[in-house]
This record gives structure tokens, C-alpha cells and sequence, in this order.
């Protein structure tokens, strides 16, 4: 329990720091997000980081996780507002994650979880970069570059996580745009920003399945 109220007040602190470095360091994203954006991606980094405590415990795998949930949200949040993945920040997640993955490959011998995760990543990088040569209209480069670090963590997790984390990204990006289509129409139907949808798909899979 304290493990993850510590867990909720970083994240909740980390949050808007890692908004002002943003755009402090890419100013092209603009300025920082207005007060109410703030206090949401805050209050969801909290939120994700006292999930990821109590999935994972105070093992050596903690770290990377609550690294993909500041970085995660972060993402999320600039996707949805500008339809933009920036790749510092993608970079910044995959470089992250697998330093940090190394801890418990070191620490705790877990070295055949650390070798499938770089080999997820390796995957679903492969199969986003398919689809969006094959549908570019449907999926951006800045989505097949986010499949790399969602795919270690997948990786990471096991093969069938890899598999239905892949899977419920699409489904989660399906479902939000027929939602679009109800309520704008037609034409913002390719606004809808998909990065969300696979980092809530890593989100969804880390934390409910076994």
C-alpha cells in the first residue's frame, strides 16, 4: 500500500516536470499544456504508477515501468492534441526501457525475459512497419516507431502478452473511431490518433493479464 501512494505522489510530481522539459527542449510541440491538461496527465501518471507498484511490486522490473508510464502519458497526451509521436521522446522510452530491463536480467537472472523483450520489440516494430507501408493512410511512421519500445514491454511481459497487446491496440483504435465517427462525422475519422490506443492496449495487458 505505501509502495503505491509513493508510487502515485512521483508520478503525480514527475508529471509536470517532464511537461516543462518537453517544452523546454522541444519547443516545436509549443508551450506548456494549459492547467486543466496538467492536472489530467498528472492525475493519470499517478494513477498509472500506483498500478504499475502494485502489479509488479518493489521487484527491478518497477523502474522501467513507471519510466513507460511518465513517458507513456506524455505521449499519449501530445498524439491526441497535435497527432504527433516525437521522436526524442519514442527514442527516449525504447532506450529507457531497455536499460532498465537490464536491472532485473542482472539482479534477479532474468536474462530470457530481457532477450524476448528486445526480440518484441524487434516484432512488432516489423509488423507496424508493414502495415504502414502497406496503409500509410491508416498507420503513421511516428506509430510504427512506437511499436519498438511497446513491443519490448510486451516482449518483456511474455509471447501471449506480445500477441494480445498487439491485437487490443487495434481493437481500442477501432472502437474509438467508430465513437469519432458518431459524434464529429465522417471526415474526423482519420484525426484519431492511434499511439493512444497501443500505449493503453500495454497498459491494459500489463496490468490484467496473468
Amino acid at each position: 500500500m505505501l509502495l503505491a501512494v509513493g508510487a502515485a505522489l512521483l508520478g503525480a510530481v514527475l508529471s509536470p516536470i517532464a511537461e516543462r522539459l518537453i517544452a523546454r527542449l522541444l519547443s516545436r510541440l509549443g508551450e506548456v499544456p494549459r492547467l486543466q491538461a496538467r492536472i489530467t496527465t498528472a492525475a493519470v501518471t499517478a494513477v498509472a504508477c500506483a498500478a504499475f507498484s502494485a502489479r509488479f511490486g518493489s521487484s527491478f522490473s518497477l523502474p522501467a515501468f513507471l519510466l513507460l508510464a511518465v513517458l507513456g502519458v506524455q505521449l499519449a497526451r501530445i498524439d491526441v492534441a497535435l497527432h504527433l509521436l516525437p521522436n526524442p521522446l519514442v527514442l527516449m522510452l525504447l532506450a529507457g526501457g531497455l536499460l532498465l530491463l537490464l536491472l532485473p536480467g542482472i539482479f534477479d537472472k532474468q536474462s530470457d525475459d530481457f532477450l524476448r523483450a528486445v526480440l518484441g520489440a524487434v516484432i512488432l516494430f516489423a509488423g507496424y512497419l508493414v502495415l504502414g507501408l502497406i496503409s500509410p493512410g491508416g498507420i503513421g511512421m511516428g506509430d510504427v516507431k512506437l511499436a519498438a519500445p511497446v513491443g519490448l514491454y510486451l516482449g518483456y511481459l511474455g509471447w501471449s502478452h506480445l500477441l494480445y497487446g498487439g491485437l487490443v491496440g487495434f481493437v481500442l483504435n477501432g472502437i474509438v473511431t467508430v465513437f469519432v465517427l458518431g459524434r464529429k462525422g465522417r471526415n474526423k475519422a482519420t484525426e484519431v490518433a492511434h499511439g493512444p490506443s497501443m500505449l493503453g492496449a500495454l497498459m491494459a495487458v500489463t496490468l490484467f493479464m496473468a
